[in-house]
């Protein structure tokens, strides 16, 4: 059986990256596990290896833009990563990711989850976020004409 490619979503901070990936049929978005930020150079290998064992066409990476919409450090040091995702041949969409984190602290607290264990989780619930805002959006542009 062929395998169905999916898509991997990442929230990139300065100590770990979340990973979320998309089911086969790119409905919905699912954990896949949080990398601890070692180097660049073994960050991109951790994420092309992810990205094989998936089948992932395309890696959304969360995009920290300001509330106002200007591109800060945060969103820069993204910018240097996903130039060295593409030059690993990875093919790249920015997601705003503006909340998720937010988001995913209040989702994770709903869910009556430790203190303790959100913060093991809290990168790969953003994760979640990002690549299911991606797979909404992109779904409401292919609907509309």
């Amino acid at each position: 059986m062929e395998e169905v490619a999916r898509i991997l979503g990442l929230d990139v901070g300065s100590r770990t990256i979340g990973v979320a990936v998309s089911d086969p049929l790119g409905l919905t978005a699912q954990g896949a596990g949080v990398i601890k930020r070692v180097s660049a150079a073994a960050d991109v290998d951790e994420i092309s290896r992810l990205a094989n064992l998936y089948h992932a066409e395309t890696i959304v990476v969360g995009y920290p833009v300001s509330l106002g919409g200007s591109i800060g450090p945060q969103a820069r040091s993204v910018d240097a990563f996903i130039e060295r995702l593409e030059a690993a041949g990875h093919r790249i969409e920015r997601e705003d990711e503006r909340f998720t984190t937010k988001i995913a602290q209040q989702v994770l607290i709903a869910a009556d989850v430790s203190r303790a264990k959100r913060k093991q989780v809290i990168d790969q619930q953003a994760a979640i976020l990002i690549l299911q805002a991606y797979l909404d959006r992109k779904r409401r542009q292919e609907r509309t004409p």
